[in-house]
């Protein structure tokens, strides 16, 4: 029996429409592609950070200085595709002033990230979040990869979750060195 139009056809056309939008979204905010720049930056939380080298680090020792801090996992594929411009911005921007720091996420097994680490031969510092505490210092972070740069005045003054884009953020620390 054909199906015939009713005056309910365009409705739920409708709300199909709205359906899918509502979807993509939150598709895109839980891909992680959803990035802002802060308006009004924040100040950087007052926190310490111990290294899988053992070498602590105090967030306010280092103002003067553009921090990168990129909150990872070993089992992130957009985090390990992001190695490399990690590389190079610590290679072309460290002598200048540069600091990264590699915040592993709580869930993620302190022998894989040494393993990453000594795999991709990183050689900024890598710190293991193992009771979530930096993640929530720096906003409840739970999506990664999450990337955050603080200028000279230790305020964060740009956020982003999802892959890093090496150009744009080589254009940031510039400016800020």
């Amino acid at each position: 029996m054909p199906i015939k139009y009713t005056k309910m056809m365009p409705l739920m056309k409708n709300n199909r429409n709205r359906a899918l939008l509502i979807a993509l979204g939150i598709c895109i905010l839980l891909t992680g592609i959803y990035t802002h720049s802060l308006s009004k930056p924040a100040l950087a939380p007052d926190v310490s950070f111990k290294t899988i080298s053992n070498k602590t680090i105090r967030l306010k020792d280092l103002q003067t200085k553009v921090v990168l801090i990129t909150f990872w996992a070993s089992n992130c594929a957009s985090c390990i595709k992001e190695i490399p411009f990690f590389k190079s911005l610590y290679q072309d921007y460290h002598q200048q002033g540069l600091e990264i720091i590699a915040i592993a996420m709580f869930y993620d097994r302190p022998n894989y990230v040494v393993t990453t680490v000594k795999n991709h031969q990183i050689p900024y510092d890598i710190v293991l979040d193992l009771d979530i505490s930096l993640a929530k210092a720096f906003g409840d972070i739970s999506l990664t990869p999450t990337t955050l740069l603080l200028n000279p005045q230790g305020e964060i003054i740009y956020r982003a979750t999802g892959l890093l884009d090496l150009i744009k953020m080589q254009k940031r620390i510039a400016e800020q060195l």
